[in-house]
């Protein structure tokens, strides 16, 4: 695949893949569907409150699958002969069908990745693939600095599916990584209210706080590493040399300045040193090394 192309498939319309099927169109809707595309049924009810849970991301799957994948939702209180052929005891019941045939299902309302996962399995999914592929792209240049490249990826990704968390949030994350703040707080206002509660969110947020809370020249953080260097122990001198490093996206350095503060005074100031270091540690992510040691430095100096 070549990402740099931004040929991703184009977002559809609901109407296109997803329809609401009954008994009497299953034979149009499914079996003769399947013959062309894969086709997922989904067996639901009205009072049903799993199934309010799975119907969206089925929806949002199916879009992204670009035409690979169709859905059809059957509500079992008015339409059962089917149900009943197929067995379906429960709802949500979830059954695949391709060439006419059932070949795989599930029951229960299950999360988006395991919905693509089924899809796959059922042999579909090249699209699903392709976006999952030029994610890791994305992630990748990340991670080696090429925020542009990264960006520009996340760029494609949102135009062939604009609602992909993944998508927009690593693109809010190059922003924060270029200084952009206020770019990244467009980009997370845009976000649906349901995705600005997820902890990567949060992550960016607190990131942008800590840009705000330590911004200082670099004349001022000059001179703080020298206070430092000749007072050791002047911690505020140290806990306002760890904001400006946080501000400029220093986490270790900053990290490493909190915990010599910690190391003598875990009160220190009311609390303040360790609110700050679990500060860094949100805004840098969990999966990163300087959260990560820097939890089991932290844990051993709570519990020596």
């Amino acid at each position: 695949m070549d990402i740099s192309s931004g040929s991703f498939p184009p977002s559809g319309e609901d109407s296109q893949w997803i329809v609401e099927g009954s008994d009497q169109t299953f034979m149009q809707d499914v079996i003769e569907a399947s013959k062309h595309s894969l086709v997922l049924v989904d067996f639901w009810a009205p009072w049903c409150g799993p199934c309010k849970t799975l119907i969206p991301n089925l929806e949002k799957v199916v879009n992204q699958a670009a035409g690979e994948v169709k859905l059809v939702k059957i509500n079992i209180d008015e339409n059962q002969g089917v149900a009943g052929q197929l067995g379906v005891r429960s709802v949500p019941t979830v059954f695949a069908f391709k060439d006419g045939q059932p070949v795989d299902g599930f029951q229960g309302a299950i999360p988006e990745t395991q919905i693509v996962a089924f899809i796959k399995k059922a042999g579909a999914g090249g699209a699903l693939e392709q976006i999952e592929q030029a994610l890791a792209a994305a992630s990748q240049a990340f991670q080696d600095g090429e925020l542009d490249q990264s960006a520009s990826i996340y760029a494609q990704i949102l135009q062939a599916m604009p609602d992909n968390s993944d998508a927009m949030i690593g693109i809010a994350r190059c922003f924060v990584a270029k200084g952009e703040y206020n770019k990244a707080k467009d980009t997370i206002n845009a976000m649906p209210p349901e995705m600005q509660k997820l902890p990567q969110v949060k992550s960016i947020l607190t990131a942008i706080e800590l840009s705000d809370d330590g911004s200082s020249s670099d004349d001022q953080s000059s001179e703080l590493e020298a206070k430092i260097s000749a007072e050791p122990d002047n911690f505020e001198a140290k806990f306002d040399f760890a904001k400006s490093l946080s501000a400029q996206g220093d986490h270790q350095k900053a990290a490493d300045q909190l915990l010599e503060i910690l190391e003598k005074d875990l009160e220190w100031n009311e609390g303040a040193a360790k609110e700050q270091l679990l500060k860094i540690f949100e805004a840098a992510g969990p999966t990163a090394e300087v959260s990560k040691t820097g939890r089991r430095r932290l844990s051993s100096l709570l519990f020596s």
